[in-house]
């Protein structure tokens, strides 16, 4: 596998039989060099894997065109040679620092955005430019052959992933041996730049992942959630923060936020300047976070989706209701947070129970048809595993889910920090996202495996009184509350095509709007920094394609256009309360609580 990465012609023990293509024979020989290529290409994976599966069933998609296959073998050989040939003009004689002749791929790499080649020693030098371009016409080859076979989409998607799996893994700039910055530096630094990357390494074995950011720079509590406030409530599994007015006058229905309990609630609470929560105060609400616990195998172990349902959200909502004294309230959920709302609000519907006015949900899927990436780690197979091992007791590590997320974007989340903290030896740059990014949390066996078997695999939530929660058949089209959903273009955990779904299935009045950029710095937009977009329309036709088409683009923060939408279900306004709680629920610690500061 390294010779494909770091070498400009993998299959050279092939080449040397094949000539230019110009006879039934010769396109013949490219036929049974690509089969080559796949049969060499197969040993890589261990037989009974599920990449190698994957890739033996492309190998049988194409063996039923070998044409097809010839084509694209023919296609490649020509790039490689003119790839090649360009090399050997610019050995012969052009100035020092000339690039290879443009052709088989960019030359520069600023024109396809690779972060990875940005360097000028790929560009300066014959052999690094030559070894650059040759692995990106590999990529590209591995691609086509994916796209090009005939296969049923769930097998395409899952070819897709493994093929970009293997792409990012293979590129030379993520060996030291062939990546011509990583040598400079450690010549520059006398190999104190590889001594120091081996240390890095070592410290990140110990820990069990690769560190994205200087986690030295945050504390929560320090620096991050930091807004004022009060826990005001508390079982087993919450904490409840009241979080401190700043404006004299507030809205009278207070707002609940359930944040996903895969991870810590503080992303909605970052540093002062880009806090949503501080932004939702100063906008005159009365604010309330759900804080989850991180749960520990000896601790909670046997909680069910159900539990989250009742002593989570549910829970939440009485309490809120009775400090803040108003028979509804407003709620918001982020990602899975959003999910349970839903389902608690299906919950209280079937019980014919008014106690919300609104409802917002960021980045959430309710019908997951099309559940992205996220999709090729689930199936039968691997769900009976999971379930067999923890569905009846124990936990889901929080540093698995870390690792399957990571996973959907490996090149900005794993090799680019390979590259830097390894084989550069430098600390990554302090950023608050990626902190909370690590800072991952444990969830219940029980609680994981019915969620994801009942709406990733199954996908019943969608389906009214498919699935019954705390005891009645649920129907999300029966809550028929004013909902706002935001989706983000980018999100490669929730596509926003999916959460577009969601418009189908909610029968009260919907607002859809789309944020630029991915699943959390799309959300986290604030006004102040006046970045990226976000696309709105006032209809909402039956595909997402047709809405987008439609949509209005407008500059900077979705947050505004949130606000006053929100503002239609605020109440009117009273006197801003003087302290957290009430008689009954009384301030039990300062803001951000003991729960989230717990860590895997």
């Amino acid at each position: 596998m390294a010779r494909w990465a770091n070498s400009g012609a993998p299959l050279s023990e092939t080449c040397a039989s094949v000539q230019t293509p110009s006879s039934e024979d010769q396109s013949s020989s490219f036929t049974q060099a690509g089969g080559a290529l796949l049969q060499n290409f197969f040993k890589a994976f261990p037989a009974g894997s599920e990449a190698g599966e994957m890739w033996r069933t492309l190998a049988t998609a194409h063996s039923a065109d070998p044409s097809r296959l010839a084509a694209l073998q023919t296609g490649y050989f020509q790039q490689q040679m003119a790839l090649w040939g360009a090399m050997l003009a610019r050995e012969s004689g052009r100035p020092a620092g000339a690039r290879l002749a443009a052709g088989p791929v960019a030359a520069d790499p600023d024109e396809n955005g690779d972060k990875r080649f940005a360097g000028r020693e790929w560009r300066d030098s014959p052999y690094y430019d030559y070894m650059r371009q040759a692995y990106l016409l590999n990529s590209r080859f591995l691609q086509d052959l994916v796209e090009t076979a005939e296969l049923e989409a769930p097998a395409k998607d899952r070819l897709r992933f493994y093929t970009r799996q293997l792409i990012d893994a293979m590129s030379p700039a993520n060996f030291a041996a062939t990546n011509p910055e990583a040598l400079q530096l450690a010549l520059a630094t006398n190999g104190e730049s590889l001594h120091t990357g081996i240390r890095h390494l070592i410290e990140d074995v110990e820990q069990g992942r690769v560190s994205m950011t200087d986690e030295s720079a945050f504390e929560v509590g320090r620096n991050l959630a930091v807004t004022p406030g009060e826990v005001v409530f508390e079982n087993e599994l919450i904490q409840l923060i009241q979080y401190k007015p700043t404006t004299a006058k507030v809205r009278k229905l207070p707002l609940l936020m359930v944040p996903p309990c895969i991870n810590k609630f503080y992303i909605l609470d970052l540093q002062p300047e880009n806090s949503f929560v501080r932004y939702a105060v100063e906008q005159g609400n009365t604010v309330f976070m759900l804080s989850w616990r991180n749960i520990t195998e000896d601790k909670l172990g046997g909680l069910g989706w159900d539990d989250y349902i009742a002593d989570g959200v549910l829970q939440a909502i009485e309490v809120v209701r009775a400090i803040g004294k108003s028979d509804k309230i407003n709620a918001l959920g982020f990602c899975v947070g959003g999910t349970l709302l839903a389902a608690a609000l299906a919950v209280l519907r079937a019980r014919a129970e008014e106690r919300v006015a609104s409802v917002t949900l960021l980045a959430t899927m309710l019908d997951f048809a099309y559940p992205g990436d996220i999709g090729v780690f689930i199936d039968e197979a691997s769900m009976a595993a999971r379930e067999a091992a923890i569905g009846k007791g124990g936990i889901l590590s929080g540093k698995d889910l870390a690792f399957v997320f990571s996973a959907l974007r490996a090149n900005d989340l794993v090799w680019a920090y390979v590259v830097n903290n390894y084989l550069k030896g430098k600390t990554p740059h302090a950023f608050d996202i990626l902190y909370w990014n690590a800072d991952s949390t444990n969830l219940p066996g029980p609680m994981y495996c019915w969620y994801v078997r009942n709406m990733y695999l199954e996908n019943k939530l969608r389906e009214p009184g498919k699935l019954s929660m705390c005891g009645v058949p649920v129907d999300l089209g029966a809550i028929g509350l004013p909902t706002y959903i935001l989706a983000t273009r980018e999100d490669h955990i929730v596509p926003w095509k999916t959460a577009y779904l969601s418009t189908r299935h909610l029968k009260g009045e919907t607002r859809f709007v789309l944020g630029a950029s991915g699943h959390v710095a799309g959300v986290i937009n604030p006004p102040s920094k006046n970045r990226r977009g976000y696309w709105t329309s006032d209809r909402l036709p039956a595909k997402a394609e047709a809405w987008l088409a439609g949509a209005e683009e407008a500059p900077g923060s979705w947050w505004p256009n949130w606000n006053a939408w929100l503002e239609g279900f605020s109440g009117g306004e009273r006197a801003a309360p003087k302290k957290p709680g009430n008689a009954k629920f009384k301030p039990i610690e300062p803001a951000p609580g003991r729960y989230v500061k717990v860590r895997v």
